[in-house]
């Protein structure tokens, strides 16, 4: 399935790809803010920061039987994803602040679409929500910081293609 999103010209389009697990949605773009090469490619899908190719995850992460169990090495770059020991200690408290936003983000669709939630019907949604995201956090959350310390090298990536 393909969708254009258009603001007088086209914007990007998005492309929606069925795996065995789940939908995956794959955000091709003009101006290159959702393409590889990109910050937010290797974090939304997870992929190794350093060549965009390789997986950065074991296995989904809502498959609980090796939640978030970050590779050892990038399959197709070889980037040892782990600096030191306990390197992923750091993530828990990006974590926290992606948790957060996933927090504000559900009481902002409740305003949206006005939902007149008491407070304890709001914070049950809130939970649940954060709940259901939780795997997607974690994950996410490891991405961003290894990230922070990884840089994309177009040089590796084209050659690992």
């Amino acid at each position: 399935m393909l969708i254009n999103i258009y603001a007088g010209e086209l914007l990007f389009y998005v492309t929606f790809v069925t795996l065995n697990y789940g939908a995956v949605v794959y955000v091709c773009t003009k101006n290159k803010m959702f393409g590889k090469g990109t910050k937010l490619y290797s974090i939304l899908f997870l992929k190794c920061p350093r060549c965009h190719e390789g997986d950065f995850l074991e296995a989904n992460p809502y498959v609980l039987s090796q939640f978030n169990k970050v590779k050892e090495r990038c399959d197709k770059c070889d980037l040892k994803y782990s600096i030191e020991p306990s390197f992923y200690y750091g993530s828990m408290y990006v974590s926290y602040a992606v948790g957060i936003a996933v927090a504000v983000a559900i009481f902002v669709l409740t305003l949206i679409f006005n939902l007149n939630l008491s407070p304890l019907e709001l914070f049950i949604a809130i939970v649940i929500g954060l709940i259901l995201s939780m795997p997607y956090i974690g994950a996410v959350s490891k991405s961003i910081w290894a990230n922070i310390f990884f840089k994309y090298d177009k040089a590796i990536a084209q050659k690992n293609k």
